[in-house]
Formats: structure tokens, sequence, C-alpha cells
């Protein structure tokens, strides 16, 4: 199970700035199987499909603005079955549109038609959450009225386990709830003060989170830290390290 481990490139955005080449490179060196994208540092599909292939990288999934799926989506589409990326995941939506009613229907319905345009081209379209998708609306989370008001056959979700352990749900209840529609998780951990380290380091059950999403047939265990508090590269070593040891 430890070629899907991956590493989401956001953790690293400050070497990524740097050199985004060369920081593919670092990544593959510790030890990564596979990488997730926000963002190609400026290079084109067949150039970055080239450098992944050079560093034995694969492509677990790639994170695209709503506003660029808007503009093109064929483009990003394109872009991804370039790269070998299985998903196109919309990583994030203003938490203003989600909790009015006829904005949470049009973004349920755009996430309808772009999954079904995804599948046509061999493409899954995901949706990536935050903690603000699980604010309770007549007793039901956002994001649970997102999954309910989709097509299973359609639109598929990257569960952020911490965004969903800071929001206070148990991330393990929820991939068993919703074993069919989760694609991929994103790993990392949390510090009893809630703030973010490196996976293994901190209070959240990486383990049970791990064996759950391997039940739901996740394809993807993706680490993040969103706000590294040493240097990035250190940071997804060390998150590696113990994920790998957890996988074995």
């Amino acid at each position: 199970m430890t070629d899907t481990i991956a590493l989401q490139l956001y953790t690293v955005r400050d070497e990524t700035a740097k050199n985004f080449k060369e920081t593919l490179r670092a990544v593959a060196e510790i030890g990564y199987p596979g990488v997730e994208f926000a963002g190609y540092g400026d290079f084109n599909s067949k150039d970055l499909a080239a450098i992944l292939a050079d560093f034995g990288l694969k492509t677990v999934g790639s994170h695209v603005g709503l506003a660029l799926v808007e503009k093109d989506i064929q483009h990003e589409i394109n872009y991804c079955l370039e790269i070998g990326s299985p998903y196109l995941i919309i990583p994030w939506i203003n938490k203003d549109l989600l909790a009015q009613e006829e904005s949470f229907k049009k973004f349920a319905n755009q996430l309808n038609e772009y999954g079904q345009i995804c599948k046509d081209r061999g493409l899954t379209l995901a949706y990536h959450n935050h903690d603000f998708e699980f604010a309770q609306v007549n007793g039901q989370s956002l994001l649970e009225r997102l999954i309910a008001s989709t097509d299973a056959n359609l639109v598929k979700f990257e569960l952020d386990t911490y965004w969903a352990a800071f929001a206070g749900v148990d991330p393990i209840a929820f991939i068993n709830k919703h074993s069919n529609r989760i694609a991929t998780l994103h790993l990392k951990d949390m510090t009893p003060d809630r703030k973010f380290t490196e996976v293994g380091a901190g209070t959240l059950d990486i383990a049970g989170y791990i064996e759950a999403g391997q039940a739901a047939g996740a394809t993807a265990f993706i680490v993040e830290n969103d706000q590294p508090a040493i240097p990035s590269l250190e940071s997804a070593r060390l998150s590696f390290a113990d994920l790998h040891r957890s996988l074995t």
C-alpha cells in the first residue's frame, strides 16, 4: 500500500516558488511515489509529464480552482490527462456561497455537470473540504448536503481528515458512512493546541483514518501541512517516514 502515498505540493509551496522542478526532485528523493498538484509551476503539460517520468513520480490528483474550471474545463482536463492525473479536484469554494441556498444549488449542479464532462473524458471530478463545510443546516452538514445533492457516479470527495476533526467530526465515522464517495484522503496531524504538525507527531488517529480509507477504497493517502513550523521539505520527510511505517 505504500505506493498510494503522495505529497500535496501546497506543503512545499515556498520551495516550488523558488524552483519547481528541483522541489519535485527533492520530493522524489524523500521517497514519495506520488504528488498532488496545486498549480503547475508555469510548466506546460508535456514538459511536466516528462519531469514526473524522469523522477519516477506519479500524479494522484490535481487541485484546480473553480474559476479555472469555469473558464475552460476542457483545457484543465487536457492538462490532467497529459500528466496522468486521475482526479480533477476543486479544492475550495467561498463558504458564503455554500451557506446561501441559491448558490448552493448552483454549485451542486455545476459539480454534476463538470463531473459528467470529466467522466466522458476518463477523469473523475472530486471536491476537497475545509472545516466550514461541516456547519450544520437543519441537522445536516453542508458537506453531507453536497454529497446528497450530487450524483455518486459523477462526483467524488477528497476528505481532509484534519479539517473534519478540527470541526468536531469523527473522520472515521464520516468515511464509513460515505465510503462510496471517498476518492482520496488528506492526512495531516494536529497539535494539542489545534495547530498543524507532521503526520505522527500530533493527536489525530492517523492509523484509524488509513484503515477506514483503505476499506472505503481510497486510492491515495496524501500528506499535507498547511503551515509547517519547520522547513517544509523536512516536514514532508518526517510525515513520509511515519506514514510509510503505518502502511507497511
